[in-house]
C-alpha cells in the first residue's frame, strides 16, 4: 500500500512495500516553478507551448536565432526572450537546454548554476552526464526526451502530448521528468545512462530508416513509370495497415507476405529482379529479408527446411548458409527451441 501527503513543495510518499519513505515534489510546486528555454527549435517550442498550456510557467527563452525565440514566446504569455543563456539562468529555477546535441555540454558549461535550480536536457542519446557543469554547481539534472518525430513547429505542438517519455535524471530531476511527461499525457519509460544509445538506436531505425524504405519502394515505382508523390500515396494504406497490424495482433503474429507464408519462389523472384536491374536496393532487402525470417520463424508458419531455402536465398554469394537450427536454439530458450523442432514438419533431418 502506498500513502501520499502532501507537505508544502514536497510530496512525502509512504511506501510499505518499500519499506521507506521517499520524497516527490509536488505537481502544484512544479507548475510554480519558473521554466526557461535555451534553445527554440521544434522540441523546445513544442514542449514549452503545451507545458504552458498544463499551466506551467514559462518565463523565458534565448537562441542563436532571434526570431526562432520570439517565435517559441509568441506561444506562451509573458515569457522574456534573452540575449543569451546566462539570462535565461538568472530568470528560471528550471532550464531546459533544447539546442543540437553536440553544443549541450558546451552551453551547460558556460552557465553560471545556483544550487536548487534543475537543468533539464531533451537529447535521445546522451545521458544526464553531459549536465556534469550543472551538478558540481549544487543543481539537479534530468531528460526528458519525447520519443516522437517532429517534422515542424505546429505539428510538434500537436503531438508532442500522449507521447512516450524517456526519463533519467538524480532523485528530484527524475521526479520532475516524470510529473512533466505525466502533464503531457504522456507514457514514461526510465533509462539508464547506459541505456541511451540503444534507445536512440531503436528510434532512429523505427522512425527514420523507415522513411528510407518508403523512398526505396517508391524508387521501385518509379522504375515502371509511376513518379514518387503517386507511389508515395498508393503505398501509404499499406503501411498505415501494416502499423494497425502491428498494434492490434501483435509481433511476430501480424507478419504476413511470402517470408511469413514461406514462399521460396516468390522470394527468388525477387532477388533475381533486384540483382538484374536494381542492385542499389538488393542489400537492403537481404538485411531486411534476414530479420523477417527470424519473425516468420518466431510465428511457427514456416518449416525449418523452408526457413532455409530462403536463408540461402538471401545471403550474399559466398557466404556460408547458417542453419536455422542454430538460429532457433541460438534466439529462443531452450525449452521453447527444443518444442519447435519437435513440431517442426522436417524434425527428421
Amino acid at each position: 500500500m502506498t500513502e501520499t501527503v502532501y507537505t508544502g513543495d514536497l510530496v512525502t510518499t509512504f511506501s510499505a512495500a518499500a519499506g521507506g519513505v521517499f520524497l516527490l515534489p509536488d505537481r502544484r510546486e512544479n507548475m510554480k516553478q519558473t521554466i526557461g528555454f535555451i534553445g527554440a527549435g521544434v522540441t523546445g517550442t513544442a514542449l514549452a507551448a503545451k507545458l504552458w498550456q498544463r499551466g506551467y510557467q514559462v518565463v523565458a527563452v534565448s537562441s542563436r536565432s532571434l526570431g526562432s525565440a520570439r517565435r517559441l514566446a509568441s506561444h506562451v504569455r509573458d515569457c522574456t526572450v534573452c540575449n543569451g543563456p546566462q539570462q535565461v539562468a538568472d530568470l528560471a529555477s528550471v532550464v531546459f537546454i533544447t539546442t543540437p546535441d553536440d553544443i549541450i555540454s558546451d552551453i551547460a558549461a558556460g552557465i553560471r548554476w545556483r544550487p536548487g535550480q534543475v537543468a533539464v536536457h531533451c537529447s535521445g542519446v546522451h545521458s544526464i552526464d553531459i549536465l556534469e557543469a550543472a551538478t558540481r554547481s549544487g543543481a539537479h539534472t534530468c531528460c526528458l526526451h519525447p520519443l516522437q518525430t517532429f517534422a515542424g513547429i505546429e505539428e510538434a505542438i500537436n503531438t508532442v502530448s500522449g507521447s512516450t517519455f524517456a526519463i533519467e535524471g538524480d532523485d528530484f530531476g527524475l521526479a520532475m521528468a516524470r510529473e512533466m511527461a505525466q502533464a503531457l499525457d504522456g507514457n514514461v519509460i526510465l533509462l539508464k545512462a547506459g541505456d541511451k544509445v540503444k534507445y536512440h538506436i531503436a528510434a532512429v531505425t523505427l522512425s527514420n530508416y523507415l522513411v528510407a524504405l518508403m523512398k526505396t519502394s517508391a524508387d521501385l515505382w518509379q522504375s515502371f513509370g509511376i513518379p514518387q508523390e503517386e507511389a508515395v500515396k498508393a503505398m501509404l494504406p499499406l503501411l498505415k495497415g501494416t502499423v494497425g497490424n502491428i498494434e492490434r495482433v501483435g509481433i511476430p503474429g501480424c507478419l504476413t507476405g511470402p517470408i511469413a507464408r514461406g514462399d521460396v519462389e516468390t522470394v527468388r523472384k525477387h532477388v533475381t529482379a533486384l540483382e538484374k536491374e536494381h542492385t542499389n536496393s538488393l542489400d537492403i532487402y537481404r538485411v531486411m529479408g534476414l530479420k523477417t525470417l527470424e519473425i516468420a520463424l518466431a510465428k511457427g508458419r514456416i518449416s525449418l527446411e523452408t526457413a532455409e531455402e530462403i536463408r540461402n536465398l538471401l545471403n550474399k554469394p559466398g557466404e556460408a548458409p547458417a542453419s536455422d537450427y542454430e538460429y532457433v536454439y541460438n534466439e529462443f530458450d531452450l525449452e521453447y527451441a527444443a518444442g519447435y523442432l519437435s513440431a517442426s514438419p522436417d524434425k527428421s533431418r
